[in-house]
């Protein structure tokens, strides 16, 4: 089954670079930066530390159900 787990817009204006990310985990992020590659690396890490969490509150829930039982 698959899931869209981002959506992910990127614009330049003037005075560099806005990116956003939509999700059902985070809500809205934004993101500026001067630079495309910087901008990007904040996003990933971003991504990379709410799917951890969400993984982890997981793992978490899946423990609990089996103690339950």
């Amino acid at each position: 089954m698959e899931e869209v787990l981002y959506n992910i817009e990127i614009h330049k204006d003037m005075s560099g670079y806005l990116g956003k990310i939509y999700s059902d985990i985070d809500g809205v992020k934004e993101f500026n930066n001067e630079h495309i590659d910087r901008l990007l690396r904040d996003i990933i890490f971003d991504m990379q530390l709410a799917l951890d969490e969400f993984s982890n509150r997981s793992a978490d829930f899946v423990e609990g159900v089996e103690e339950i039982k």
